[in-house]
């Protein structure tokens, strides 16, 4: 993530409760703009780009999922966290039809929802760096022309891709020496992400591997439980 505070949008009934978690979420260098009911929520988020949206559901004027669904019709793609004293599963339900990334049942850790918003922020940035138009790059000695599928090592005949190779190794390539997210790869390659789909893409990851192993510099690093890593070296690292 980068080094510039994230502006968060917290909007909860509760003042005493807003206040302690809006202090907690400054001293953990977020950005806080803080509302007191639905109503005053969406007048604030009309106002201003946030990075992140923290809504309590029972809320007087205006509920947490009529107001998510007020904020979704503005903004399609800004994270929703959902806080609320509810734990039946149809409230569950309604408020990831009302468009929320996540949940939070009160009384909760409040370091349980940091990591929560850290994963939430972290995906947004992959997910935004990986719907680049950047398609030539330069890998170690290789060179990756994603448009034409064509993997080259210095002077030899180029390789000719698959596709999903292709795109496995431009993600890799726009995330170098950086953490790809697993679950980045297979919604943005798969479509989906689960045991099959998973075990398909550890298979390219092997054939990528192969294609690689050439260039003492380039490496892919399973990074377990979280994706994999590409990494390139400089020559004089070797």
């Amino acid at each position: 993530m980068d080094t510039e505070k994230k502006k968060i949008l917290l909007v909860e009934d509760d003042p005493n409760f807003g206040i302690v978690l809006k202090d907690y979420l400054n001293m953990n260098d977020f950005d806080v703009v803080l509302a007191k009911n639905g109503m005053e929520g969406f007048e604030k988020f009309k106002k201003d780009n946030f990075d992140v949206c923290i809504l309590d559901v029972m809320m007087p004027y205006k509920d947490g999922f009529t107001l998510a669904r007020e904020i979704r019709e503005k903004n399609e793609n800004v994270p929703i966290i959902f806080l609320t004293a509810k734990t039946m599963k149809e409230d569950v339900l309604k408020g990831y039809k009302a468009g929320a990334d996540d949940y939070l049942n009160k009384p909760f850790d409040s370091e349980v929802l940091l990591m929560k918003l850290k994963a939430i922020l972290q995906r947004k940035a992959s997910s935004s760096l990986a719907d680049s138009k950047q398609f030539e790059f330069e890998i170690g000695n290789f060179h990756l022309n994603s448009k034409l599928r064509f993997l080259k090592y210095k002077e030899e005949e180029p390789i000719k891709l698959s596709p999903k190779e292709n795109e496995l190794l431009r993600l890799l390539a726009l995330h170098e020496n950086d953490l790809m997210p697993r679950e980045l790869a297979l919604t943005k390659i798969w479509r989906d992400d689960n045991y099959f789909t998973s075990r398909s893409m550890d298979v390219y990851i092997a054939k990528l591997r192969k294609y690689l192993k050439k260039d003492d510099l380039v490496e892919i690093l399973n990074i377990h439980g979280e994706g994999f890593r590409l990494v390139v070296k400089a020559e004089n690292e070797q």
